[in-house]
């Protein structure tokens, strides 16, 4: 095989060494920015041009062949080793963002993680309690319904349960709650048996009396009572207030009373400091209300 014919026919490819050299040879030449302006700009004074960097190079040891020194000279006037910046364009702005992330990631990711926090504080605060409701009701409801004993106390079970639907169907989340509070009160009445007394220790009133806003001239007579087990425990009992509507959990509330038996308990304590008839009712586990053993409207005030 000819060896001739075979180099002939591989392309020739210039050696690493004389490409850095011709580099070389244009970084000499932007370094001495004065006299390249000087030489390459006169036409005809490239050989003087060539000829001064001959000797630059001469003055460090080193030989350049006039060929690289041609090739040098002309790649600066094309500018073949400077350095061009893209045009710019969508996939040079996604590079630069993705160069510069180390700046801008920091704050992205602290802001994706606020926004996480958020949803979290939204999600368990409000959405999931808001669609646990349904099912709450539901089971507060059960719950009441299985300890009433009287109907009184079904019926309002029902009519709660029936309520809670209402607000449910027309989207009124503050509505369901209350219907679910007010059912966990009744369950809460329901459980609950005790001995309806008056109280009666130093320092602590046994009854008021209120002036109405309606009636300046008519009076309102309260005897303040109080909820005690069989075990002797006073027991916490929600009261629907009758001045403000509002159920409260009270250990102590004003039960509305007549003047005559007002009267007749306080001739009661003032005989000798102790109210011997203290007793007003009994209230069974399962029922709504105590069975009254004093003239009573029902009503209460938690205030006085």
């Amino acid at each position: 095989m000819n060896t001739e014919a075979a180099t002939s026919a591989t392309p020739s490819r210039q050696p690493l060494d004389e490409v850095m050299l011709a580099m070389d040879v244009v970084d000499t030449l932007r370094r001495r920015e004065r006299l390249v302006k000087r030489e390459i700009e006169v036409e005809g004074r490239e050989q003087d041009l060539k000829e001064h960097l001959r000797k630059i190079y001469q003055a460090q040891g080193i030989e350049v062949p006039d060929r690289i020194l041609a090739e040098g000279v002309a790649a600066l006037r094309e500018d073949r080793f400077v350095y061009k910046p893209p045009a710019e364009s969508f996939h040079v702005k996604l590079a630069r963002l993705y160069v510069s992330r180390n700046r801008w990631g920091k704050w992205l990711l602290g802001g994706i993680g606020v926004l996480m926090i958020a949803w979290t504080i939204n999600y368990f605060a409000f959405v999931a309690p808001a669609k646990a409701l349904p099912g709450e009701i539901a089971a507060a409801h059960a719950k009441a319904a299985e300890i009433a004993s009287s109907d009184r106390a079904r019926e309002r079970a029902e009519q709660l349960l029936h309520a809670g639907q209402t607000a449910l169907h027309n989207e009124n989340k503050d509505a369901a709650r209350q219907v679910l509070r007010s059912l966990e009160d009744l369950r809460t009445r329901l459980e609950q048996e005790y001995t309806l007394r008056i109280v009666n220790r130093p320092r602590e009133q046994s009854g008021v009396w209120r002036v109405p806003d309606i009636n300046t001239r008519a009076r309102n007579y309260y005897l303040i009572v109080e909820a005690i087990d069989p075990s002797g425990k006073v027991l916490t009992v929600p009261i629907t207030n009758e001045e403000t509507g509002k159920t409260e959990r009270v250990t102590q509330w004003g039960l509305r009373v007549d003047e005559a038996t007002f009267q007749r308990v306080a001739r009661d304590k003032q005989d000798n400091g102790i109210i011997e008839e203290n007793r007003v009712g009994y209230k069974k586990r399962g029922h709504l209300l105590p069975t009254y053993e004093m003239r009573t409207t029902g009503g209460a005030i938690t205030e006085w």
